[in-house]
């Protein structure tokens, strides 16, 4: 059976991952016109990959094929999609052909992908919430 500790615990981890995910749009929304970077190139897009975890608790030996399993970032990925090439001769970026390479960053993409986040942040809390509401009941019945 699993516990309330486990269930917040679950919950949490979901929220973290949703929080890099945000904090990667971000990051990529800040750079939509960055043109060089320390690598010399534009900047490339992040995303986030995400893994199930089995969940492992002293009292509660669950395994990753059980179904309950936690959220983990297991690694932040940029996109290999080209960036953007736009004919920009006076810019001290251009190629030798006046070409500036943009970043391969949609900001209508990006924006979608926070709504997104946004939502599974909020269903994480009510989650926790309705983890809260029925600890909360159980203590009012041993009254």
């Amino acid at each position: 059976m699993l516990g309330i500790f486990s269930a917040l615990e679950i919950s949490a981890s979901g929220l973290g991952a949703e929080r890099v995910r945000m904090n990667t749009i971000a990051s990529n929304l800040a750079n939509v016109h960055t043109t060089k970077t320390a690598e010399g190139g534009p900047y490339k897009r992040l995303d986030p990959v995400f893994e199930a975890v089995g969940l492992q608790s002293i009292n509660e030996p669950y395994s990753a094929g059980s179904g309950v399993s936690m959220v983990n970032v297991k690694s932040i990925q940029a996109d290999t999609r080209p960036g953007t090439m736009v004919y920009e001769p006076g810019n001290p970026d251009a190629n030798g052909q006046g070409y500036v390479e943009y970043p391969n960053v949609n900001a209508v993409e990006e924006m979608v992908n926070m709504i997104t986040a946004s939502r599974a942040y909020e269903a994480g809390i009510t989650s926790i919430d309705s983890v809260k509401s029925m600890a909360h009941s159980a203590l009012g019945i041993a009254k």
